[in-house]
């Protein structure tokens, strides 16, 4: 039995979906065209960050400053690129949503995977380098990104190059001296763009370190990008070879097995390039502090061989080539060999040669 009006009514609530599916629709692409734009927003939050004053009380009673420093936001590569809500997101609700912090670790822990959903490529570097291992043990103290680009004033990575170590001396401060009294500290001092920073060896954020065995044996390649480099080296006289002649020597011979074989110890299977010159107190060869100043060799070479007498130095050739004036000896075997090697080869193949020709002559 069909109820009068009952057609009526059935058009009337379908007509009703159709308008509340249209509403639904434009709801959102409405609340859209009126979403503030970043530097509305920012303006909006700075209302109250903007207060020196503002603070907040954890769980264990500490407080955290609120406080935003309008400067830092305008001087920032992201300034009004970036909305407050992208690296906070739930916060443009009003008043905010409680959070629970035990403490001023787990509050700033909390901003960890901000940067995360922008530079993805860098934070899965992140997540191989040895500050995440040191997160993942538990240590609270590892740094993430805000530790070293900061939070609100982030400004383009790498400029000045000084800030760089600076940044990083903020955690190995003892380091940070003993690079500044280095060459390469003091050159950074000047303004010398051309000399390393930490991030240069040491990489920015899948950062390496004496414990990581295959970025210990890379060290040959690290010191070679620059010391290869022929553009770099000719201004300061040096000799782009080094890293050639050490690979020609027994203990870049041994590193370079020792990577290609994918070493599992502590990478300490030889002598690499800070095992002689230093780590961060390296110093210019002729400086009378320098492990390898010949005053100073015998002692550096005692660190791994212990009963190595006073002539032991002059039982290698370091990074000098053997020719008549240096090691003429090495240098005449090396040119016997030239002419030996090929000899013995070419005469084995034209043996196999003059045999074949015997085999298929007689047949």
């Amino acid at each position: 039995m069909r109820l009068p009006g009952a057609g009526l009514g059935a058009a009337r609530w379908g007509g009703t979906l159709v308008l509340g599916a249209a509403l639904a629709l434009a709801i959102p692409a409405r609340a859209q065209d009126t979403l503030p734009s970043a530097a509305e927003e920012i303006e909006g939050c700075l209302g109250c960050h903007s207060d020196r004053d503002l603070t907040r009380t954890l769980d264990d009673g500490s407080t955290v400053s609120l406080f935003v420093d309008p400067a830092h936001l305008a001087g920032s590569v992201h300034a009004n690129k970036l909305r407050c809500t992208d690296c906070h997101p739930g916060m443009d609700e009003m008043p905010h949503p409680e959070r629970k912090h035990r403490g001023e670790s787990a509050f700033r822990a909390s901003f960890r995977d901000a940067c995360k959903k922008c530079h993805f490529d860098n934070h899965t570097k992140l997540v191989d380098g040895m500050h995440y291992r040191v997160l993942a043990r538990g240590d609270a103290r590892a740094p993430s990104c805000v530790e070293c680009h900061g939070s609100h004033a982030v400004r383009t990575p790498g400029h000045p190059r000084a800030r760089v170590s600076q940044t990083c001396g903020r955690c190995h401060e003892g380091i940070l001296d003993t690079y500044a009294k280095s060459v390469h500290g003091r050159g950074i001092a000047d303004g010398n763009e051309d000399v390393p920073v930490c991030t240069d060896c040491h990489r920015a954020h899948d950062v390496g370190g004496p414990r990581d065995a295959q970025w210990l044996l890379s060290e040959p390649q690290t010191c070679g990008k620059c010391h290869s480099d022929e553009k770099k080296m000719k201004k300061y006289g040096l000799s782009t070879n080094v890293l050639k002649t050490y690979l020609a020597d027994f203990h870049g011979t041994t590193a370079t097995l020792a990577k290609g074989g994918g070493h599992a110890g502590d990478g300490r299977v030889t002598a690499l390039c800070t095992d002689c010159h230093g780590v961060h107190d390296i110093a210019r060869v002729d400086d009378p502090g320098s492990r390898v100043v010949k005053a100073n060799l015998v002692q550096t070479c005692q660190r791994c061989h212990p009963g190595a007498a006073e002539t032991f130095p002059s039982a290698w050739l370091s990074h000098y080539e053997p020719s008549w004036d240096k090691a003429p000896l090495v240098h005449a075997v090396r040119l016997g060999y030239l002419f030996l090697i090929p000899f013995m080869i070419g005469g084995l193949l034209l043996q196999v040669l003059l045999h074949l020709r015997h085999v298929v002559v007689n047949r």
